[in-house]
């Protein structure tokens, strides 16, 4: 089945309009005609080859949102015409202990992303949402249950949301629970409405003091900026959890010293150089702890989409038509939209 799609042929090459075949549904797949596709900073990197192991041609997206075109026969989860969401994953082994905990995104045998991912389908990995159909096993697929109208701006939660809401709800972010989110762009911005939304006391910090009218208003209580010692210093030792969502590398120490005794600081972006070694003897004299998480497996993201639709969240987004992707890639880089841009699929249809 052919499909209109962008990607690019190579990592100093402009994307461009190609034409993918995409499979005929199997037993247990869903069809959807993508709708809306967000744009997410591993695109870039991927698209670039900037992470390395990109295969070509390649076409990103993994912020999904469509609608459910045909389904195979063994389907009983989702009927034609239904909205649904894609997001980082297409597939896993299923048998491991994570897989089996619902935490596909850890499988032991690596997850099957939805792009440059292995797969039996022309050209032998996967090609994602820059594209006007999807084909992808119902066990992967989520129901969205949004308002047709906000059906865009949910688009982005299917990786910026789900990468903030798993350490969010990992680390137990609620009542009581004083949360710090680092960064307020394409990741931080999410982290916030939904540390929020959780309960919890919210304090962004952020390198721009033009930036602390829109984190309050995103549902920050406390914003500070994290250049001002004396700001910083003020918050020593009161954190419980500090999500850090900045992709560049950085100071560490800047924030493990405001947490708490047990607290954690969580990493989610992966730096291009590595940070600085952080100061072990904070973490020794206060049972301190760096981690990480990745995105979520398919139950949490289920989750995440109907704590979002229950409590009206969805991304600040910025519509582009594909034809603009590059343009966009570059604004990307300059930290200029606020604060995720997701492609109208429907300009897929244009002649570029």
């Amino acid at each position: 089945m052919q499909s209109r799609a962008w990607g690019a042929h190579a990592g100093d090459k402009p994307l461009e309009p190609l034409d993918i075949v995409r499979r005929e549904p199997g037993p247990r797949d869903v069809q959807v005609e993508i709708r809306y596709c967000g744009v997410c900073h591993s695109d870039l990197h991927t698209v670039r080859s900037e992470w390395g192991g990109t295969l070509y041609p390649c076409v990103p997206g993994h912020e999904i949102v469509g609608e459910v075109t045909a389904v195979g026969a063994q389907v009983t989860r989702f009927a034609v015409g239904e909205n649904v969401g894609i997001g980082c994953l297409v597939g896993s082994c299923r048998e491991c202990a994570s897989c089996k905990q619902g935490l596909e995104q850890y499988c032991e045998q690596g997850f099957i992303g939805t792009y440059n991912g292995p797969t039996a389908d022309p050209p032998g990995h996967t090609l994602g949402g820059y594209s006007q159909r999807i084909v992808v096993d119902e066990s992967f697929i989520l129901k969205i249950h949004h308002p047709k109208e906000q059906l865009a701006a949910v688009a982005p939660l299917l990786c910026a949301g789900i990468t903030t809401y798993s350490p969010l709800r990992h680390w137990k972010a609620g009542p009581g629970k004083k949360v710090g989110i680092v960064g307020i762009g394409g990741l931080g911005h999410m982290g916030i409405k939904l540390a929020d939304a959780m309960g919890a006391h919210v304090v962004a910090f952020t390198t721009s003091e033009s930036k602390r009218q829109d984190a309050h208003k995103l549902g920050a209580d406390e914003v500070v900026i994290s250049r001002d010692e004396n700001a910083m210093d003020a918050h020593a030792g009161t954190f419980d959890f500090i999500l850090d969502t900045v992709a560049a590398s950085h100071d560490l120490n800047a924030f493990t010293k405001l947490l708490k005794r047990d607290g954690t600081l969580c990493l989610v972006g992966v730096p291009e150089h590595p940070h600085p070694s952080p100061n072990i003897a904070v973490l020794i004299f206060g049972r301190k702890s760096i981690a990480g998480s990745l995105i979520g497996g398919i139950p949490e993201t289920q989750e995440m989409l109907d704590f979002c639709a229950k409590h009206g969240i969805v991304s600040d987004i910025e519509m582009i038509p594909i034809q603009q992707i590059d343009a966009a890639y570059d604004r990307m880089l300059k930290s200029d939209v606020k604060y995720r841009f997701v492609i109208d699929s429907t300009s897929l249809a244009g002649t570029g």
